[in-house]
């Protein structure tokens, strides 16, 4: 049973490689716009460091490059809810359904593609800020994997658990949206969590991109290792957990979803 469940999502994985592989303009776009963000962004995020006593010698990429990828990562919601929603635009939903695949394989497949693509994004950005934007990591490197890890897998549920509460694609991508652009104030993904207008800094802890960017600053601005991240990235996977359980209790396998509004 266990190796039939295997064979069944492994052939769901392969086919969202081939989808994606025929159209990466998504994925490339969402990897791009960050990098040339920063290009103009560089300048008032040094600023913005060194007035707040961040780092005296900031450039401002120690702030830019993470900011960015934080705040993009959280627009693949979007592409998340999208490779759910075409099966049923497609009219294929109803015959995965008649298949022998269950309905936790069914989710368990479409996380593995988003979830990969969400690494290949943080990874491309940290490496392209340390080429283009002298990004300069004094911390760990495993500790930024620590971080990176968990704050992928918790934005591709975000894109699951709407996929559960929402019926069309409208919605899942306002939704979506709103979110990502919430998160990167709350989170500190727009300027340094130092600051943070005084309003704001009550909310910030229950953002996930705050423990994100908490856990990135951490190892990019103090030099900080794999114990100095623990908590951020603990809390990560408690979103990730909760985010989860949300999917599992309101998904349902014969509920319409709608491609249009």
């Amino acid at each position: 049973m266990r190796d039939g469940a295997l064979t069944r999502i492994t052939a769901l994985v392969r086919q969202d490689v081939r989808l994606l592989l025929r159209d990466p303009a998504p994925l490339v776009v969402r990897t791009v716009m960050p990098l040339l963000i920063m290009g103009f962004m560089q300048p008032l995020f040094r600023a913005a460091l060194r007035a707040g006593g961040e780092a005296a010698d900031a450039n401002g990429a120690e702030q830019g490059v993470p900011g960015m990828a934080v705040m993009f990562l959280f627009f693949l919601v979007n592409v998340v809810g999208f490779a759910m929603f075409r099966e049923h635009g497609w009219n294929t939903w109803d015959r995965l359904r008649a298949s022998t695949a269950r309905p936790v394989e069914l989710l368990a497949a479409r996380v593995v593609v988003p979830l990969a693509a969400a690494v290949l994004q943080l990874a491309v950005i940290f490496g392209a800020g340390g080429a283009l934007f002298d990004l300069r990591v004094t911390g760990s490197l495993l500790a930024l994997v620590v971080v990176a890890l968990p704050l992928a897998l918790c934005v591709v549920m975000v894109g699951m658990a709407l996929v559960a509460l929402c019926r069309t694609i409208s919605q899942l991508s306002v939704i979506a949206n709103i979110l990502a652009l919430v998160f990167a104030g709350l989170g500190g993904a727009l300027t340094p969590q130092s600051a943070m207008p005084d309003w704001a800094e009550p909310f910030a802890p229950a953002v996930p991109s705050y423990w994100a960017m908490r856990g990135f600053n951490e190892v990019v601005l103090r030099g900080g290792g794999v114990a100095d991240v623990l908590l951020p990235a603990g809390v990560l996977c408690a979103f990730t957990a909760g985010l989860t359980a949300v999917t599992l209790v309101f998904f349902r396998a014969d509920h319409r979803k709608l491609s249009w509004s």
